[in-house]
């Protein structure tokens, strides 16, 4: 009998653009569980599968950081499986003796608890000094000051430790008394520390090739009792780093040689995005490929790239829960228009 050749599928869900489903603590890590139920192997990426003190891990869903990704999707690099990263952990001068203290203690508990891979800890040179901007569309960005400090603590740790995965924990401004922050904490606004944190996350992916992860450092905002649940996974502890520090841990590395095992551009059967969030690098990268694009139209963002102007043809579902469907027939070799009542008749070709 032959083999069925292996189904894999990308989830994105872009950062920093309020999508309803994945824009605020891990509430689109259902779907990238539900999509590795049918997938053999799900590539996603932090903003998916990060909710602070909550993850999952699963064998066949692979953390990729999104500037790895972008670079995956343009079938400049591919992905090599691990059992184990060994994972430095980098945090900002800025950082507070107590807020200090408690990232490593998490980073503690998470090496006692789940036998995590991290030995080696740096503190950088100088204060990373972020700050964080919105675009005029609304999606959250920002800024560091110091980005060679960043770069030479990442560098030390390669050099001096071994490691090959790297955390992050840059202080970040507070903004508790924000408008935006309230919105967010109660579902109905942009995470405005999203984009900034992609920034430092790709600086270091550019830089060294390796699997990164950013926890931003934060005090503990005040007790509200009407929190969204898709927010509430920040509103547990003192730190977000738990799930960075769990999705690094196998983390596939970056490889640029073809080998039985690694994974490639032209591997990938279905890429699942927000339906109006088609402009990204890794989209338009798939777009000229043999992948097939899924839009989920209930997955609204602040911005508005719908596939049609860009040339990009895409199967438009309702849900996420309809796109599983999809992929359950596609990966099953049904043309999933015969799900449908309005299957088509034969066309001919003249």
């Amino acid at each position: 009998m032959g083999q069925t050749k292996p189904f894999n599928g990308v989830l994105i869900v872009p950062t920093g653009i309020g999508a309803s489903i994945g824009g605020y603590a891990g509430d689109a890590l259902p779907v990238a569980r539900a999509m590795s139920q049918v997938c053999d192997r799900t590539i996603t990426h932090p903003n998916v599968m990060n909710g602070a003190s909550l993850y999952w891990s699963k064998d066949n869903i692979d953390y990729v950081e999104g500037y790895g990704l972008d670079k995956f999707a343009g079938g400049e690099w591919g992905l090599q499986p691990v059992h184990q990263n060994k994972i430095g952990l980098i945090l900002d001068k800025a950082i507070e003796p107590e807020l200090y203290h408690r990232h490593l203690q998490a980073t503690e508990a998470v090496k006692a608890t789940l036998g995590i891979n991290i030995t080696d800890y740096i503190i950088t040179d100088a204060p990373l000094k972020v700050e964080l901007r919105t675009a005029d569309s609304g999606a959250s960005w920002g800024t560091i000051d110091n980005p060679d400090s960043l770069l030479r603590a990442g560098a030390k740790l390669i050099k001096q430790a071994g490691v090959n995965a790297l955390a992050v924990v840059a202080r970040f401004p507070e903004d508790s008394d924000s408008q935006a922050l309230q919105n967010y904490r109660h579902g109905s606004g942009v995470d405005a520390l999203a984009g900034a944190e992609a920034v430092i996350s790709h600086l270091l992916v550019r830089e060294f090739k390796i699997p990164c992860a950013h926890a931003p450092a934060l005090s503990s905002l005040p007790l509200d009792i009407d929190i969204s649940p898709r927010a509430a996974a920040e509103e547990l502890g003192h730190t977000f780093l738990p799930c960075v520090l769990v999705g690094l841990s196998r983390a596939p590395q970056f490889t640029f040689t073809k080998n039985n095992h690694s994974l490639w551009k032209e591997d990938i059967d279905v890429l699942v995005i927000p339906h109006n969030a088609c402009g990204g690098s890794a989209t338009l990268s798939f777009a000229n490929s043999n992948t097939q694009i899924i839009i989920v139209e209930d997955n609204n963002t602040i911005i508005e790239v719908p596939p049609e102007p860009l040339g990009i043809k895409a199967i438009r579902v309702k849900s996420y829960l309809e796109a599983i469907g999809v992929m359950v027939a596609y990966g099953g070799g049904i043309n999933w228009q015969n799900l449908t009542p309005h299957t088509r008749k034969l066309r001919q070709i003249i």
